[in-house]
């Protein structure tokens, strides 16, 4: 089909199936169900093709969004996967959790009238199709003989990876916990993204010759000064993360039921809480949840607890619904799950029974004033509006910051005022052959930005085995 931008300006976005609200709220199934691939072909014809591609800059690891997507308008669904996978060694992740509408979808030539290309839709798809209907086309080039230690198997470390192994260089990534995967196996539920298609991404990469060792701390099994003398690592990459959780620092934290939405999900999603007592760690279920905060790791948890039975499950936050950083879509799917929503209200004391379980929290309305540091307009409390909500659970989703762990074994990283390591305009730390990216760089961001931190990271890291600096 060969249409004019006219023409494709009056296709309408299609819509993505998803299970029914009320079914999914009782069930960790996948919500969105991907598109058909009638749906997929009359999408991509939606895509002006437009040159420069001002989408293409939106994307943090440079997709080359038109060709991909003009290849499956022509049905050739493997040179859209070649062209894709050049690019995202991940993609079947990115198609489920990147938040194209901020990135690549915002920058689409088509939102000056109506609504953007479905970029992410179409990656999926894609990615999804790859996975079921072609063989493993991971080819290990000629071996450089240099070797490359990957701290964390997290998004910028498996991206970082992927890269480098591409490139020749022999790659082993160091993983503290027992799965690979860092916040995609941990941190994401599985309604968002099934723990198979992590696991299908990371096999991928052990075909292609990387190497992924869990149970491995380093600050604690090795140093990073062990891994570039005793071990003989050419390079390291540090991406660990920033996993330390943040609380509010309010009366009755330390109450029976009070979670870091860390530890919750952790529990939930690599531990397999949800199916107590098939798997061994167990999380309290209760039929009163709040949880604070406004991101999309506030969203995860309050729909994780909607779906362990708490009704209601409360997400509280203290700015009103325009300020909230969750992706839209999440948003929605939590209000149509049933999850009540408390804007403009904060947290001020958890409140407790006589033997030390949280029974309710009370909070304060807010009314937002002057805009602050970051742009939005600053909460302020209303005051004599203090009001209690019931409940036997009660999670903190407010942020993480870095753990020390691992800086403290190595006095050398320079570090910022708030312990983030430093890195040069190459991704160069202040110890040479060490770069890091990711979270505990730029502090807690998304999966996509730690992806592209960690391609980055690969092309400087191939640079300085090559030439002895970045």
């Amino acid at each position: 089909m060969s249409l004019k931008p006219a023409e494709r300006m009056k296709i309408p976005r299609q819509q993505m199936p998803e299970q029914d609200p009320a079914t999914r709220a009782g069930n960790f199934l996948e919500v969105n169900c991907g598109l058909a691939a009638e749906a997929a072909s009359l999408e991509a014809e939606r895509c002006l093709r437009c040159r420069p591609a001002k989408c293409v800059s939106g994307c943090p690891v440079g997709v080359d969004i038109p060709a991909f997507v003009a290849a499956v308008a022509e049905g050739d669904l493997n040179k859209a996967a070649d062209i894709l996978y050049a690019a995202n060694v991940l993609p079947a992740i990115t198609g489920r959790v990147c938040p194209q509408e901020n990135q690549c979808e915002a920058k689409c030539i088509r939102t000056n009238k109506s609504s953007a290309a479905a970029i992410g839709y179409l990656e999926r798809y894609v990615a999804d199709w790859a996975r079921a209907n072609r063989p493993d086309q991971c080819v290990p080039p000629p071996p450089t003989g240099k070797r490359v230690a990957v701290v964390g198997a997290g998004p910028a470390g498996l991206t970082c990876a992927g890269e480098l192994a591409k490139l020749g260089h022999a790659v082993t990534v160091f993983e503290a916990l027992h799965k690979p995967g860092g916040v995609l196996i941990y941190g994401i539920p599985e309604f968002r993204l099934p723990k198979v298609i992590v696991e299908q991404e990371v096999e991928k990469l052990r075909k292609l010759g990387v190497e992924i060792v869990c149970n491995v701390v380093i600050g604690q099994t090795y140093t990073i000064d062990e891994l570039m003398t005793e071990q003989g690592f050419d390079a390291v990459f540090i991406a660990n993360g920033a996993g330390l959780p943040i609380f509010q620092g309010i009366p009755g934290e330390n109450l029976k039921g009070v979670y870091s939405a860390n530890e919750y999900l952790t529990r939930v999603n690599l531990m397999g809480a949800f199916q107590f007592p098939e798997h061994e760690t167990p999380v309290i279920r209760s039929k009163q949840v709040v949880v604070v905060g406004g991101g999309n790791t506030a969203m995860d948890s309050v729909r994780t607890a909607r779906r362990l039975g708490a009704d209601p499950a409360t997400l509280v936050y203290r700015r009103s619904r325009a300020e909230m950083p969750a992706r839209a879509e999440e948003v929605k799917h939590a209000e149509e799950e049933g999850v009540r929503m408390e804007f403009l209200v904060n947290p001020i004391e958890v409140l407790g029974t006589d033997d030390g379980w949280v029974r309710a929290v009370r909070c304060q309305r807010m009314q937002l004033g002057e805009p602050d540091a970051s742009g939005r307009r600053r909460p302020e409390p209303i005051p004599g509006s203090e009001f209690e909500i019931p409940c036997q659970v009660f999670i903190e989703a407010i942020g993480t910051r870095s753990n020390p762990l691992l800086t403290r074994s190595t006095p050398a990283l320079k570090l910022n005022k708030w312990g983030y390591i430093e890195v040069d305009a190459n991704g160069m730390t202040s110890m040479p052959g060490v770069f890091a990216g990711g979270d505990i760089v730029r502090g807690a961001a998304t999966v996509i930005l730690a992806m592209g931190d960690g391609k980055a990271a690969a092309a400087n890291i191939d640079r300085y085995l090559k030439n002895g600096k970045s």
